[in-house]
């Protein structure tokens, strides 16, 4: 998610219309039909019995449980998703208690996150207080703040916090129930029925809310339900109070840049009020100004994104408007006979590169999923839900991706060169490069000796569009035309601003200083931004469009006529609808101004200096005229699938390979991502009794590892020593020197060892204790001072927990629990 939001455009969906009779192929399948699928048990049966190929929603672990269970199965593990309750903090003419940042920060202490976890999650998963959970690459930059917090289930302490808090406030409690002006307090918590773990996490804060004294009223929906209820209505008119949120990842980042801005802070649109004017707004000017640090590569130093993203989890917390809960291990499931399936550690199975690598022995790849519509389908601020986004992404090509299992930023449609001077010096800027003036309405050179942080030259892959019109310079440059032009709000007035799109695109443009078109696909963008991983340089500069100049011209024309918007919020505040492209009526309205544009004779702005004749322009409209007409839905894109129907009646969308002589990939080319070796430890040899002041050595045997990091702690769980240890020949020796064992004092120990590689950031973990006497004191008799351990001893436990190596180097890990014999 870290680049220009010029590529929002890239994130788009697609269609066909071109020969493919002697095209190769390149996916596996000829098509994949995703059907909905509510209930899971029907679901997993269904999987079993080959009706369904794979299940993109999780499977209750109790399902799982033996291999009886798991008959006719491949069960994948799959970290990723998150659990939140989002707080009503807007103020009011009725009294609304979570105004108070006392009685939010309370509920910390009201949330049983342990008993979430083990009892209503199976044991899947672990608590977390903050956006970044167990499963994040940027957990351990975060995890002493974390702690400092220390929050545990404690009602008690969390009653008498919000008493005082009401009390101050005029509140008074009259049999076990608080009051103000004579009238119950009431809060109304949103649950989320269509997940059985959100409605019971709801249910079980509900009870505990009653517990305190409010007043408690549940109202039950799935997410279009809140679409309209939490996220679509004035929080200072408290239709709502708490709402159980859930969160699922589209890929691994190694580099989040986005995360705690979309979570904690109201630039990004995501907080009470979601950024409409006509909403009371929840507003942190130190939580923007932390985040769009982080967005927007404001650093030096890879410390100094560090201590700011400390701040930035520090500050949100210490908010609680965005609470933390749990975060997830899924389980997936697909039929044995399936092959070929990518388990992002993000995304998991449901992951852009399953649809596209998978293998079986039939033609139609079938995918169950929770839900088969919800939201809308436009690439501006629509996709926002995670069963849109699984379907657009096999339609949609981007120009870079992040890599599954690392997480670093590698090229799809692109090559790049990256050419930087930042942090601190600056490089010169040729006077042919350009940029979109928004007040005069056109593209202006820069000025002579401008400057900027870095440039990055991108050779670009062009396809066919599915409507077999062929994607060239114009795309892009229109696309980066759109992100400036509804960046800028020039006034009151201005009709290209959406109160979702432009914030976010405002703090992109501040770093974009002009791009240089060289030939047909090559182009060169001036920005000032910098990033210690030229990738992220590359992946923030980067150019792309995931659809067709004029399907975005005519979504804009429609926009700024009022008869649709391009945001959620926007469409509420309008009385308008949400435009989706996949949608029937919403593609005759994009159809209609195509049709309007072809017969004008229509040239966009932003395209005038081209020195394309109108018969260019007269061939793209008829093109997506005609795919409009044929496909009844307005959804073109680039990538392996197009979009080739949608049923709301059958609860089905199908999707068809697009088999065009011009795609760039071949059959089976994200084949690398299928087997991932991990790292393994397969023997430990410690010592279960150490003498205080002397040296001891434990020797670790792992596979598949580049190095070993461990932590050593004393009994009050205080980090005494790490360090990090190169791997030879699958063993490497842990040296304890006596004037650490000193330092750990008396009593019981643990260190915890992490096997590590560098092409698959997810580390093996091994956890064990021992106990530190006196040296002058007489040993007890133990029948074995030695243990080994291995894989066949000991049971497993799935606990997620990350881990970061020296030079900030981060990675995910896999906890495994052990008990000493």
């Amino acid at each position: 998610m870290k680049k220009m939001l010029v590529t929002i455009l890239a994130l788009s969906i697609t269609s066909i219309i071109c020969d493919e009779t002697f095209a190769e192929k390149s996916t596996f399948f000829d098509s994949v039909k995703f059907i909905q699928y509510l209930d899971e048990n029907t679901a997993l049966e269904e999987v079993r019995n080959g009706n369904l190929d794979v299940y993109y929603d999780r499977i209750s672990p109790d399902r799982l449980e033996n291999h009886q269970a798991r008959e006719g199965l491949q069960v994948f593990d799959s970290t990723g998703r998150s659990y939140s309750i989002l707080v009503n903090p807007a103020e009011s003419e009725e009294f609304n208690p979570f105004s108070s940042k006392e009685i939010r920060f309370a509920l910390n202490y009201l949330i049983d996150r342990k008993l979430i976890v083990d009892e209503l999650m199976g044991g899947y998963g672990s608590p977390i207080i903050s956006y970044y959970g167990p499963s994040d690459p940027e957990y351990l930059t975060v995890i002493k703040q974390l702690e400092a917090f220390n929050f545990k289930y404690n009602p008690t302490f969390a009653g008498e916090v919000i008493s005082k808090a009401l009390s101050e406030r005029g509140a008074i409690k009259i049999d076990d129930k608080w009051q103000i002006n004579e009238k119950p307090i009431q809060i109304t918590i949103f649950i989320r029925s269509d997940d059985s773990v959100r409605k019971s996490i709801g249910e079980v804060l509900a009870a505990e809310l009653e517990k305190t004294g409010f007043t408690v009223k549940k109202e039950f929906g799935d997410l279009n339900k809140a679409f309209v209820v939490v996220y679509g209505s004035d929080p200072s008119e408290l239709k709502w109070s708490l709402y159980t949120e859930g969160w699922g990842r589209s890929a691994f980042v190694r580099y989040d840049s986005v995360g705690l801005g979309q979570m904690y802070s109201p630039w990004f649109s995501s907080m009470p009020g979601f950024n409409d004017p006509s909403y009371w707004n929840y507003q942190n000017e130190k939580l923007d100004d932390l985040t769009q640090r982080i967005y927007a590569g404001d650093f030096e130093t890879s410390e100094e994104r560090s201590d700011i993203i400390r701040e930035s989890v520090k500050e949100g917390i210490n908010e609680s408007v965005r609470i933390f809960v749990a975060s997830k291990i899924d389980q997936f499931v697909a039929n044995k006979k399936m092959s070929g399936i990518v388990n992002d550690f993000g995304a998991g199975v449901p992951s852009r590169f399953t649809p596209i690598n998978a293998k079986s022995d039939h033609s139609e790849l079938n995918i169950g999923v929770k839900q088969i519509y919800q939201g809308a389908w436009n690439p501006v601020t629509g996709f926002t839900d995670s069963y849109s986004r699984q379907v657009w992404e096999i339609i949609s090509d981007p120009a870079t991706f992040k890599h599954p299992f690392t997480g670093e930023t590698f090229p799809v449609r692109t090559k790049w060169h990256v050419e930087t001077a930042g942090p601190n010096d600056k490089l010169s800027v040729p006077k042919e490069a350009k940029t979109w003036n928004p007040s005069l309405q056109g593209w202006e050179n820069v000025a002579e000796g401008t400057l900027a942080t870095s440039k990055v030259t991108f050779d670009l892959e062009f396809s066919n569009w599915h409507n077999g019109e062929k994607m060239d310079m114009q795309d892009i440059l229109h696309s980066l035309y759109f992100t400036i032009e509804w960046g800028t709000k020039t006034d009151e007035n201005d009709k290209t601003f959406d109160t979702e799109f432009t914030p976010r695109a405002s703090q992109n443009i501040k770093t974009i200083i002009g791009v240089n078109p060289v030939d047909e696909d090559t182009i060169e963008v001036y920005v000032d931004y910098w990033h210690f991983d030229e990738g992220e340089i590359a992946d923030w500069a980067t150019l792309w469009s995931s659809v067709p100049w004029e399907i975005t011209a005519a979504m804009e024309k429609a926009v700024m006529d009022g008869k649709v918007s391009f945001s959620r919020s926007g469409a509420t505040n309008k009385n308008v609808n949400w435009l989706s492209l996949i949608i029937p009526n919403d593609a005759k309205i994009i159809k209609d101004y195509l049709v309007e544009f072809k017969n004008s004779k229509y040239v966009p702005q932003p395209l005038k200096e081209s020195n394309q004749n109108f018969e260019y322009y007269q061939k793209r409209y008829e093109s997506s005229i005609r795919w409009i007409g044929e496909k009844n839905h307005a959804v073109i894109s680039n990538g392996p699938f197009y979009l080739e129907s949608y049923s709301p009646e059958s609860r089905t969308i199908r999707v068809a390979a697009f088999n065009d002589d011009s795609y760039p990939f071949e059959i089976g080319r994200w084949t690398e991502f299928e087997k991932p070796q991990f790292p393994s430890i397969k023997n430990i040899e410690i010592e279960r009794i150490v003498k205080k002041g002397e040296e001891f050595r434990l020797i670790v045997n792992a596979e598949n590892s580049d190095s070993v990091l461990y932590f050593l702690t004393n009994s009050e769980g205080t980090k005494i020593k790490s360090e990090t240890l190169g791997v030879s020949n699958n063993s490497t020796v842990i040296i304890i020197p006596s004037e650490t064992t000193y330092d750990l004092g008396i009593g019981a120990s643990s260190i915890k060892i992490f096997a590590i590689s560098n092409s698959v950031l997810k580390p093996d973990f091994y956890e064990s204790s021992f106990l530190v006497t006196n040296s002058n004191a007489e040993l007890p008799e133990t029948p074995n001072k030695y243990i080994k351990f291995s894989e066949n001893d000991s049971g497993y436990g799935i606990l997620v927990i990350p881990i970061i190596v020296i030079l900030g180097i981060l990675f995910y890990i896999k906890k495994r629990s052990h008990k000493n014999p």
